[in-house]
């Protein structure tokens, strides 16, 4: 069964996420986007190290655009989430946010890109995985 959409994914803030204000560091925010990613992937039945194995494709980060607009402290509880805005051949642009209840942390778009694992060369998505996307 497909995830809902928009799919989320929650997490914690740790003391390792925050810097000397007691903050999330701002490039956390990526790290909380990709764990979302690859849990959303996962909800569909594919594993990342799977992905590979069986058809040699990864994913990798072509583009990001993020905004910061509230900080995230030590202990927040924070959703993040995942939603599919164009799904190409060999790319997808992905929507994302990170909420603590109904306040927007940060947001942002990144585009991610099929590569094979070996060269980096870009090919399509896997039909199976780019049939369950869309």
């Amino acid at each position: 069964m497909p995830p809902t959409s928009p799919f989320s994914h929650r997490l914690r803030v740790y003391w390792e996420d925050t810097d000397a204000g007691g903050v999330v560091f701002y490039a956390n925010y990526l790290k909380y986007f990709e764990r979302a990613r690859t849990e959303w992937l996962r909800a569909y039945g594919v594993g990342q190290q799977a992905l590979r194995d069986e058809t040699g494709s990864i994913f990798i980060v072509a583009d990001t655009r993020v905004r910061y607009l509230r900080p995230a402290r030590l202990d927040d509880v924070v959703d993040v989430s995942v939603t599919v805005r164009e799904a190409g051949r060999a790319s997808l642009l992905i929507a994302q946010s990170a909420r603590r209840g109904d306040e927007v942390l940060a947001e942002g778009e990144i585009r991610i890109g099929c590569v094979d694992a070996g060269t980096f060369r870009p090919q399509r998505i896997p039909t199976l995985l780019l049939e369950k996307i869309k």
